[in-house]
């Protein structure tokens, strides 16, 4: 918070006073907590206190990041204060602010800001906690990027050094890419910082499509590429062994299926809307690894590309990225276990006496990760469709239901529709709906098997 403090400080904006305060109140509950509870050594935590700290530190960051929201000149309730910081946390990138372009630098920043700290926290905490905590066949990853960190480091404290480096070093060759682009100094950092932890704030209300750049356009989409796959994967590559990226089943799916709706789109634009092959590539390119990546950077309104166009990015709206990178949805491995189990059933039916385990990369996966894909996926599309019927009950449209329910609990930002669609913004929308895509956004950013547990009896009996 003293940054964005220190950066309207120097520009003499007022709203430096409110960051000021906002650290000020935070340090002092943060302070308070930390003095009244020291313990002589670290405690040892059980997986229960695993599940509830896990949620706890996401809700209270979330709340106190709405401080700077509402003290600023910009005055945000506390419901669309939340609701921003949430977005942010959480690299969703769902907006209520309109007017993006009269902002003061250090909101612009904290935005930015919040979706930097919530990527690599989503990062660590995908390599070092849920894989103990067997969220959603994620103990498939324990014995990689838990004991041997893929063979990077031994020990989990120096894996997520080793994470962060490689976090800060990609942020800063995309800011200086962005910058040699021709986009000024502030808003490459801020871009830079939306793009690698794949969340799509921007400082513009146009979004990318403000700075009508090629250059620009194409340096992003490299990025959020490389902000949707594995990191644990991008520091053996940064290591020296880069063919361990390639040698993933799910990177190569992960490439595969956002090439492969890249083409359909182009072509789409090509042959149905009559535009030049270069601009409906790079269209195409852009805003199909945006949402694949649930990263929400937009440079056109892409609903007007026609009803398959439409198809396509609500089908987007719900795969994702890798696991063990900073893009929400169901994740292309998860996809790739599913795959595996459905065609070694169809095997089954017609070998039924020959045993047939479900494999990724190539090794055989235990009938617990099975199962908890299996559940996790249940979970997904039993919450979606609930939080669908809910938005409608609040009397928004089908569309604006639907799309929204889709990019909260996919974590990804611009929906469908004249509402929430790539144009728009979430500002419109009840308090009611505004908490209810809160509430999911963080049951998507921790893989909502972490909340849900806690609402279980047995879980605090147990």
């Amino acid at each position: 918070m003293l940054l964005p403090a220190a950066i309207d400080a120097l520009r003499d904006d007022p709203d430096w006073r409110a960051f000021v305060w906002s650290a000020g109140i935070t340090g002092a509950v943060g302070g308070a907590l930390m003095l009244g509870y020291r313990q002589p050594r670290t405690p040892a935590l059980s997986p229960r206190e695993g599940f509830v700290l896990t949620v706890m530190t996401w809700a209270t960051l979330c709340l106190f990041s709405t401080l700077p929201f509402m003290l600023s000149e910009i005055g945000l309730g506390f419901t669309d204060a939340f609701f921003e910081a949430m977005s942010g946390l959480t690299t969703t990138g769902a907006t209520v602010i309109v007017g993006l372009d009269q902002l003061s630098a250090g909101v612009l920043l904290w935005r930015a800001m919040l979706h930097w700290i919530g990527g690599i926290g989503i990062i660590v905490m995908a390599v070092a906690i849920l894989p103990i905590l067997r969220v959603g066949g994620m103990q498939l990853f324990r014995m990689e990027s838990t004991e041997k960190a893929e063979k990077v480091r031994p020990r989990v404290a120096q894996v997520a050094g080793l994470l962060i480096s490689v976090y800060v070093s990609l942020t800063t060759m995309c800011a200086v890419a962005l910058l040699i682009a021709g986009m000024g100094a502030f808003d490459a950092v801020a871009h830079a910082m939306s793009a690698i932890a794949t969340g799509g704030f921007s400082t513009h209300d146009a979004s990318v499509g403000f700075y009508d750049s090629p250059a620009i356009e194409w340096i992003l989409t490299v990025f959020m590429l490389i902000g949707g796959s594995t990191f644990v994967l991008l520091a053996r590559a940064a290591q020296g062994d880069i063919r361990a990226l390639f040698r993933d089943q799910q990177i190569r799916w992960y490439l595969i299926y956002i090439a492969a709706f890249v083409v359909a789109l182009a072509l789409w634009q090509i042959f149905a809307n009559d535009r030049p092959v270069r601009e409906a590539l790079r269209s195409s390119a852009f805003n199909v690894v945006s949402v694949a990546t649930t990263t929400g950077f937009v440079t056109e309104d892409y609903q007007l590309w026609g009803s398959f166009a439409l198809g396509a990015f609500m089908a987007l709206l719900f795969v994702g990225g890798c696991t063990g990178s900073t893009a929400g949805g169901i994740k292309v491995f998860r996809l790739c276990v599913l795959g595996s189990v459905a065609h070694r059933q169809i095997l089954h039916l017609v070998h039924p006496h020959r045993t047939l385990p479900p494999l990724y990369n190539g090794k055989p996966v235990s009938d617990e990760v099975v199962r908890s894909v299996l559940s996790f996926f249940a979970f997904y599309i039993g919450t979606y469709a609930l939080l669908s019927v809910a938005m409608t009950a609040l009397g928004l449209d089908l569309v604006t239901s639907l799309t929204s329910a889709a990019q909260a609990i996919g974590n990804v930002g611009p929906g469908l529709g004249p509402i929430v669609g790539p144009a728009g913004s979430y500002l419109p929308l009840p308090d009611a709906a505004k908490w209810l895509l809160s509430c999911t956004m963080l049951l998507g950013r921790l893989e909502l098997l972490t909340v849900l547990v806690l609402f279980s009896a047995t879980f605090w009996r147990g």
